[in-house]
């Protein structure tokens, strides 16, 4: 065989066998691409469904308000206001002295005070009493702090072995009393409280006392308070005190109590 021959022959089984393929690779497509069109899903234009998250509202709380107690106070005392007598759950004190005070200031009242001795680190007003001027409070006007319903110690007269605190009832009146004079108004609410405390609490004439009379080194109740004329006042008043029916004038602003 001549070797044109041959390669005539060779040239075309390539030939052949090129087409052979190409012939199977386009059958092979269109079948995947027939069977992959039937497999797939059709479109979804909506997009996914998406399962809502249940929200669970928390359960509504409902307040109960509870009554308060009521702080239960012993009655009122013939013509005594009823804030001066400790409540009925206070644990009694003994009581030996009845300390008189000034505030050393022209103005003032419970409130005042008791925010000044807070500052100074005291947990209230030291006083159990005070007196107004007709600054902060109305004239002869008797508030009373927060010690003296439950029957706690005072926080104005502090000595060495602090009895006078621990034993001693503190009174405060608003006023310079080096400088000016109380007041007829305060002089007489003084002389009541103190004509009622010393009779309640068996205070002794002689322990009704001013307050550098504890042994403290101060001017209070300043020179123009006078403890001797105020020890006789409050004699001629003791024993007749709740029983003067002509002293009982319970719309009277003299007496009032500020609340606590």
């Amino acid at each position: 065989m001549a070797v044109s021959d041959l390669r005539m022959k060779c040239v075309r089984y390539f030939t052949s066998s090129l087409l052979a393929c190409a012939s199977l690779t386009t059958v092979g497509c269109q079948s995947n691409m027939n069977m992959s069109s039937t497999a797939l899903p059709g479109p979804n234009f909506a997009g996914p469904v998406v399962n809502q998250a249940r929200v669970i509202k928390p359960a509504e709380v409902v307040k109960v308000e509870y009554p308060k107690p009521q702080p239960q106070q012993q009655p009122k005392i013939g013509n005594i206001p009823s804030a001066w007598v400790p409540l009925a759950s206070a644990v009694p004190r003994k009581w030996n002295w009845i300390v008189v005070h000034h505030s050393a200031t022209a103005e003032g009242g419970a409130a005042r005070f008791q925010k000044a001795h807070q500052e100074k680190g005291w947990d209230e007003l030291g006083y159990h009493f005070v007196i107004g001027n007709g600054t902060d409070t109305g004239d002869g006007v008797v508030e009373v702090g927060g010690r003296w319903p439950v029957q706690k110690h005072g926080a104005h007269a502090k000595t060495p072995d602090n009895q006078y605190n621990e034993h001693g009832i503190g009174i405060c009146l608003v006023g310079n009393f080096d400088i000016t004079r109380p007041t007829a108004k305060q002089m007489a609410s003084l002389t009541k409280l103190v004509a009622f405390l010393a009779d309640k609490y068996n205070v002794r004439q002689a322990d009704i006392i001013g307050h550098q009379m504890t042994g403290k080194q101060t001017d209070c109740p300043g020179k123009n308070m006078d403890i001797a004329a105020l020890r006789n006042s409050v004699a001629r008043q003791r024993t007749s005190l709740v029983e003067d029916k002509s002293m009982i004038d319970p719309a009277s602003e003299l007496m009032q109590s500020a609340s606590r």
